[in-house]
């Protein structure tokens, strides 16, 4: 395909993303117990709404590292780059499916900021992806690197009550920590740390935005 061919999928699939219901491309992690759909993970009102609060906030994440993925790969020189940046996007795909399902279940809604914060995203990717594949290796690892930590926060403040919410962000981030380690095996380019420190304010924006809205 040619650049114009790829720009029309690229917003044929910004639009999916944003808008259509997305599908997993694996089954949706659950609980280890004999009869998981009989379980109710959270009885307190409280514990439910701050699950809803963190699983948008998670859904809104993974829509912005498929948009950054995308980004990426549209502008990437290498046929390895790209393969590892579309199956990356596709796995993100499916923790977005999972994020949505489980909003579905528990009765909550998705950001309405989801466009704004894809349209960002997928701008940093296609200008990370033009300064040349180790550079956009070096925000793949370094997205991963912040997405980790993020899920490991939530673990600690979702009810341990939660199992269904609790096995999607651990799938999610054992996801996260080998895209991470694909990147560096590429010869991801360290960013020097005025960059990192934009990267975790544009999340904490994302963050703290989407948990309310």
């Amino acid at each position: 395909m040619n650049l114009r061919d790829r720009l029309i999928c690229e917003l044929d699939t910004g639009m999916r993303t944003m808008f259509a219901k997305a599908r997993s491309g694996r089954p949706q992690p659950l609980p280890s117990i004999a009869n998981p759909d009989a379980a109710d993970p959270v009885a307190d009102k409280a514990a439910i709404e701050e699950s809803i609060r963190l699983m948008r906030v998670n859904h809104c994440g993974e829509v912005c590292a498929q948009a950054l993925y995308q980004g990426q790969a549209l502008v990437a020189m290498a046929d390895q780059t790209r393969s590892l940046l579309v199956q990356a996007a596709k796995e993100e795909h499916d923790h977005l499916a999972w994020c949505e399902s489980r909003l579905g279940e528990m009765g909550g809604d998705k950001s309405r900021l989801i466009p704004l914060f894809y349209a960002g995203a997928f701008s940093v990717g296609v200008v990370s992806g033009l300064l040349g594949d180790k550079w956009s290796m070096g925000f793949l690892v370094e997205t991963e690197r912040q997405v980790e930590t993020h899920l490991h926060n939530h673990l600690g403040r979702i009810s341990p009550t939660d199992t269904r919410s609790r096995v999607i962000i651990e799938t999610m981030r054992e996801d996260e920590i080998r895209h991470g380690q694909s990147g560096s095996q590429l010869g991801a380019m360290p960013l020097p740390r005025p960059i990192k420190t934009a990267m975790s304010m544009f999340a904490r924006v994302m963050t703290g935005s989407t948990y309310w809205i």
